[in-house]
């Protein structure tokens, strides 16, 4: 072990002793966290080893929602090359793995990955057994790399993202990274801008592939005439109603937002906001600003209630996995994340539902996307609270425009399919059914 990967495993076991004691303790106590503690540490049970059935064993990680969504075309242009595989999903969040078993079923066993130390790798890949391990996106775990090359099996890394912001926080361990490369054997990237940032941290140039964002694959064939009804129906619209929908808002955004949608109602008096934030948490102090302003709003959970229909102006989308959904009844979407300096949100979503997209000037990590949607002319930015109240008030007074635009934006989606399958391809060449 060279002295990089040494002093990040001795980091890393060190924290692992340091804080497993009090969370044993803890789920012992409660009851909690038994599944996550267990699998985290590479046990697997029998019943979940005996699941495995079929070859090759194709071991693939995602962490977000959007990974695992991203990986379903990825994992469909597998089946079809190899019918008989044995899918293996991890991820690293019980969250996550519940929305992984809700979205894969028997196609693939879902599991909880291995912390990143040699004990708890070495221990899941000898049980797992994969003929492949496949990391999503960004996820580049050193140890977990390291064993799976001792242990004499491929690896890749596909749908391969690299924002500006973790390419600044990887330069600082550059050493480190240009190590983890080594045990990468195909380098499957989004953009030629991911290639280019990852080739300078030190993977080597003739194990990098371009071939696009897997996320877009399956966008569209998510959309359905049904979706938008139901959703209609369940928040109270008549369909004349101009509705913006600001969704993944970070902090400080909301604000913004609310701002612009008050000065919006000056004369869009039927206009409807649904805000859907980042992170649910803040619900509260969304509450609080609401209420101080005298802003009437309600919460999406009340109106799934027999009898309770919308009447405020405002809903706060307290539930989690709705928001794609949601955006079916958008007459426009502003993605949040991107008037404050957090790299902004998905685009493409409200793109496949054929909206046109608001954003921030921070996409950095979504560079890809928005230059898409921005080629087609499916997007708009805005650089303050200003722009976005004119801008949204446009398409609200314009709607024959609105819809243009966002057939643009649908557009920018529906041409841009297929990286599941090249990025799959890539998989496949390491792969002897």
């Amino acid at each position: 072990m060279n002295p990089a990967y040494a002093a990040y495993n001795l980091i890393g076991m060190g924290l692992l002793l340091s804080l497993f004691p009090p969370f044993f303790l803890y789920s012992r106590l409660t009851g909690k966290y038994r599944l996550q503690m267990a699998q985290r540490l590479g046990r697997y049970s029998e019943r979940t080893l005996q699941g495995i059935q079929g070859t090759p064993r194709i071991w693939i990680h995602a962490v977000s929602v959007g990974e695992v969504t991203a990986a379903a075309a990825i994992i469909e242009a597998l089946r079809v090359s190899f019918p008989n595989s044995a899918v293996i999903l991890s991820t690293i969040t019980e969250h996550g793995y519940e929305i992984a078993r809700k979205r894969y079923g028997s196609r693939a066993t879902c599991i909880l990955a291995p912390i990143d130390t040699v004990f708890s790798t070495r221990r899941a890949i000898r049980v797992i057994r994969p003929d492949i391990l496949v990391l999503m996106e960004t996820e580049l775990w050193p140890i977990w790399l390291m064993e799976a090359r001792r242990h004499g099996i491929p690896t890749a890394l596909v749908n391969g993202r690299l924002s500006v912001r973790s390419y600044s926080g990887y330069l600082k361990i550059r050493p480190l990274m240009r190590s983890v490369f080594t045990n990468i054997d195909v380098l499957s990237m989004i953009s030629p801008a991911d290639a280019t940032r990852i080739r300078r941290l030190g993977a080597d140039p003739s194990r990098i592939r371009i071939h696009g964002n897997a996320k877009y694959d399956g966008l569209i064939d998510a959309t359905s005439d049904r979706t938008r009804q139901d959703m209609g129906q369940l928040f109270g619209l008549s369909g004349t109603e101009p509705v913006l929908v600001a969704g993944s808002t970070r902090r400080n955004e909301d604000d913004m937002v609310v701002t612009a949608f008050r000065r919006i109602r000056r004369t869009e008096s039927e206009a409807v906001l649904i805000i859907a934030p980042r992170h649910l948490p803040k619900l509260a102090a969304i509450e609080a600003m609401l209420q101080q302003a005298g802003i009437p709003y309600q919460l999406r959970s009340e109106l799934g209630r027999p009898g309770v229909r919308r009447r405020a102006p405002v809903v706060l989308l307290d539930t989690m996995g709705e928001l794609f959904r949601v955006y079916s009844i958008a007459t426009v979407v502003f993605c949040g994340g991107s008037l404050v300096p957090l790299g902004g949100q998905n685009v493409l979503e409200p793109a496949a539902w054929g909206k046109p997209v608001i954003y921030g000037p921070s996409m950095e990590d979504f560079l890809d996307a928005k230059q898409l949607l921005e080629r087609f002319g499916g997007g708009s930015q805005v650089n303050s609270v200003g722009e976005l109240a004119e801008t949204v008030r446009g398409f609200f007074a314009n709607r024959a425009r609105a819809a243009r635009i966002g057939q643009r934006a649908f557009q920018a989606v529906s041409r841009n399919q297929g990286a599941g399958k090249r990025h799959a391809d890539e998989i496949a060449r390491f792969i002897t059914a």
